[in-house]
């Protein structure tokens, strides 16, 4: 072969890899285009019916005549290629869904209901937070939330229904009985007159389901109370799953020797202020059953949980990393430091703030 002809080759070679890329990269981008939705600002719903035995190319053909999806054809390639049955149903449907989340709906045979409500209930926000966040989101009112969960009659039954709700939550010095008992996620329900207490028991029923496989942890002292107190603290103290583990066993240092916690956010607590305010030394030294940084709070816990801790708080406080040390402190990054005395302690804090780096 003459070098004229490799030549030739090689360059008709290099233009059909070309080719062939940009053929690739129109088709992903056709693509995109044609699942799209028809129009991602548009929240009207369409009401579509779609009938028993009717046929997938039936069902695309249907969709693009009310303008809900861009390509027939595409339509039913995602179905067939998926091995997706449609069913019948009268479906609301929206032209900001892609031809991807109609399908699924199709599938899944899920009549949308506009009246169902979704609550997100944030982790390490308290029982107030939580009031605030149905009193938004549902026909109740905050006042008619919190006199709910409150309700010692009501509380009684929860205590009978659910294994791990004890007398310990009726303790009269505690603020709000179902504090770190209500299990953070997004909940469904199915309007928005849904009672108070099928959002709490619903959320309960899930803290059920995170307790379950800690069962043989709790024995005697080991409460499932103390256990969520100390989930608590440290969901507000630590943020990376390894950090909550290895501050839990500073913590449990810390009250095995007599000392007190000296949690700052237990004290944010026991006064009820937020977290952004500054708070004087005198409020620090408060005595409140809350407050870890008061004297008489050696070797003690808070009264009760200072927020609804995530499952890895709750693993934490279960699983702790075993350490020796008795501090930590944490820099505006977020990154925690450990050290086992007080001057180790105190050294750190200075090259943190000389580093630019403390928190406040």
């Amino acid at each position: 072969m003459t070098k004229r002809k490799l030549k030739t080759k090689i360059k008709v070679l290099l233009i059909s890899i070309i080719v062939l890329i940009i053929v690739l990269v129109s088709a992903f981008f056709t693509y995109i285009y044609l699942e799209s939705p028809v129009d991602k600002n548009q929240d009207t719903y369409v009401q579509l019916t779609v009938n028993k035995g009717a046929s997938t190319k039936e069902i695309a053909k249907l969709l693009k005549e009310n303008t809900l999806i861009k390509s027939e054809l595409l339509f039913e390639l995602l179905a067939r290629f998926n091995k997706n049955t449609l069913k019948a149903a009268t479906y609301q449907l929206q032209r900001s869904m892609s031809s991807k989340q109609i399908l699924d709906i199709l599938t899944d045979g899920s009549i949308y209901d506009p009246d169902i409500i979704r609550i997100t209930f944030l982790e390490g926000n308290s029982i107030t937070q939580y009031a605030q966040t149905i009193a938004t989101k549902t026909d109740h009112t905050y006042d008619e939330v919190i006199k709910v969960m409150n309700d010692k009659e009501y509380l009684k039954t929860l205590i009978s229904k659910y294994w791990f709700l004890t007398d310990e939550i009726l303790n009269p010095n505690i603020y709000y009985p179902l504090e770190g008992y209500l299990s953070p996620n997004t909940y469904e329900f199915q309007n928005k007159q849904v009672a108070i207490e099928k959002i709490i028991e619903t959320m309960l029923s899930q803290t059920d389901v995170e307790l379950e496989p800690y069962k043989d942890k709790i024995t005697g002292e080991n409460t499932v109370h103390k256990f969520l107190t100390m989930a608590s603290v440290v969901e507000l103290e630590g943020i990376k799953p390894e950090d909550r583990k290895m501050i839990v066993g500073v913590f449990n240092n810390r009250i095995n020797l007599g000392m007190n916690m000296g949690s700052d956010v237990t004290t944010y607590y026991a006064l009820q202020k937020s977290m952004t305010a500054d708070l004087t030394v005198d409020e620090f030294q408060t005595k409140n059953l809350y407050n870890t940084r008061a004297a008489d709070m050696g070797g003690k816990l808070p009264i009760g949980p200072i927020c609804n801790p995530s499952t890895s708080s709750i693993e934490a406080s279960f699983q702790p990393e075993d350490n020796d040390y008795l501090f930590f402190v944490a820099d505006k990054n977020g990154k925690v430091y450990y050290n086992k005395t007080e001057q180790e302690h105190f050294q750190t804090i200075s090259e943190i703030k000389e580093a630019g780096d403390w928190i406040w």
